[in-house]
């Protein structure tokens, strides 16, 4: 199996794959279907009230994510993942009933889009857990790109099925639709193995357990880091669901099947990008940074489009971005933490990613009624710029050299590793291995395999401190601390602790 496909080995991974591909398409139908009916059939074109029906979904991340997260590391994954995934799919049932019914109201759906949050919160951390359950450590990064990029072909079929359908049957059945589809997550989660499984023993109960995983967060500097990017992100850029709407309806004047093939459009970029992660075997967070710059210059390129085709166009570019982005952080913040704490510092990350649309959802909403749907789609590209800036920033001031420097290094790496990738299918030795030239130690100085094989120029290291790898380090039995060194004491008084990247 090629390496870009490699944790479909593991036979539990498969059949949850299967599983949740059926269901996510379900899923993106449904977020289709809810914001159209807000905004067309029990609103007058309200952008406010797309933004706080999307803002309740996610709402109770913000709130119960530490709790739920905590509930992950000690009660059993699969088990707590069939009691979300059946009331999630209740709760599409009762929504479908309602409109089909002819009996819903704005309050209905914001009371279902809160409850489908609560469920949620308490789903999304043990499900980016369960990962590495499923496959074991060596396979995380790739099965984290094949989650990415499952969810991103239901992307790609959803929005569009579901503009279709909603033409077709109405916006009812759409969520009836939705209801069904939870029946393939139920039903893989009943037939995985149990043996296969990589399980984490479960953290016994104690006191003050939310908090100590708090303070490990505070310990890892890296972690922060990345949770204060996702966190503008998160709050300011990522709410395509609302623009994409308005977009379509105000500055456009498109219908519901235009709005989906947008959903559409942008989930190829996703889709792209997903596959593109996982052939990576590990992320650097020179990626994660240039995927917010990238995701900041693709949006605000996409709110001065004139035209809905050009739009469409852009998006492709965003979806990249914006999947590089969000993979690179998940990746990251899995391989870095201890087994004992993912299930708390992943409810973290979800919070701060998701939790953060409460707060931005409404405002672009607002934003877009008060000065223009273009402006608020500004808005969101000029937050991500923020959010690379400040990864720019932390890079160079843990003496990791400039951010045109940490992008050279990566490129000589790659270009190594694919020298030496090459080298090693063809079976010949390398010109600079001591086996090319017999008697000699290494290869004659100037050949090119010997320059292809040096390592990359390393930025001059700060006095007093070592320069922070970047790179994320193996599967070691004792993984070595990322703290953030000392200043040196000749600058400072006293000990002074590592501190997080401040925005």
């Amino acid at each position: 199996m090629t390496s870009m496909f490699r944790a479909l080995q593991h036979p539990n991974y498969r059949l949850w794959a299967a599983g949740a591909l059926v269901s996510n398409v379900g899923t993106w139908m449904q977020r289709v279907a809810q914001d159209w009916l807000v905004l067309t059939q029990l609103t007058n074109h309200d952008g406010a009230a797309v933004g706080i029906t999307t803002g309740l979904q996610f709402l109770p991340i913000l709130l119960l994510g530490p709790y739920a997260g905590l509930l992950g590391d000690r009660l059993d994954k699969r088990k707590l993942l069939f009691a979300t995934q059946t009331a999630m799919g209740l709760l599409a049932l009762v929504q479908g009933v309602l409109v089909l019914s002819g009996a819903a109201q704005l309050w209905h759906i914001y009371a279902i889009a809160l409850l489908l949050g609560v469920a949620s919160a308490f789903d999304a951390p043990p499900r980016q857990a369960f990962v590495s359950e499923l496959v074991g450590r060596a396979d995380v990064p790739n099965a984290v790109a094949l989650n990415s990029a499952s969810f991103n072909l239901a992307r790609l079929a959803g929005p569009g099925v579901a503009g279709v359908l909603i033409g077709l049957i109405g916006t009812g059945w759409v969520f009836m639709l939705n209801a069904a589809t939870f029946l393939g997550v139920i039903f893989s989660l009943t037939r995985l193995r149990v043996d296969l499984l990589h399980r984490t023993p479960p953290l016994p109960r104690g006191k003050g357990q939310i908090m100590a995983g708090v303070r490990y967060v505070r310990t890892e500097p890296r972690i922060l880091l990345i949770l204060v990017m996702a966190g503008l992100v998160g709050t300011f850029t990522l709410n395509f669901q609302v623009t994409n709407a308005l977009m379509a309806a105000d500055v456009f004047h498109t219908g519901a099947d235009a709005y989906g093939f947008l959903g559409s459009i942008q989930a190829i970029g996703t889709l792209g990008g997903a596959l593109l992660a996982a052939r990576r075997k590990q992320p650097r967070l020179t990626l994660l940074v240039g995927a917010a710059v990238g995701l900041g210059v693709a949006t605000i390129v996409a709110a001065a489009m004139p035209s809905y085709l050009s739009y469409a166009v852009v998006l492709v570019f965003v979806g990249v971005s914006a999947l590089t982005f969000l993979n690179s952080a998940n990746t990251i913040v899995q391989l870095t933490t201890e087994p004992q704490y993912r299930g708390r510092v992943l409810a973290l990350y979800m919070a701060v990613i998701q939790g953060g649309t409460p707060i931005g959802a409404p405002l672009v909403g607002w934003l877009a009624n008060a000065v223009g749907t273009r402006w608020a789609v500004l808005a969101g590209g000029l937050a991500a710029l923020v959010a690379g800036a400040v990864g720019i920033w932390a890079l160079a001031r843990w003496g990791e050299g400039t951010f045109r420097e940490q992008v050279r290094a990566a490129w000589a790496e790659r270009r190594a590793a694919r020298t030496a990738s090459a080298l090693a299918s063809t079976g010949t030795p390398d010109a600079g291995s001591p086996s090319a030239v017999p008697g000699s130690p290494s290869a004659a100085p100037g050949s090119p395999s010997a320059h292809d094989a040096e390592p990359a120029p390393q930025p001059p290291t700060a006095p007093g401190r070592k320069a922070a790898a970047e790179t994320l380090p193996p599967a070691p039995q004792r993984r070595p601390s990322l703290r953030l060194p000392r200043r040196p004491p000749a600058t400072t008084t006293g000990s002074q602790p590592a501190v997080a990247p401040r925005n």
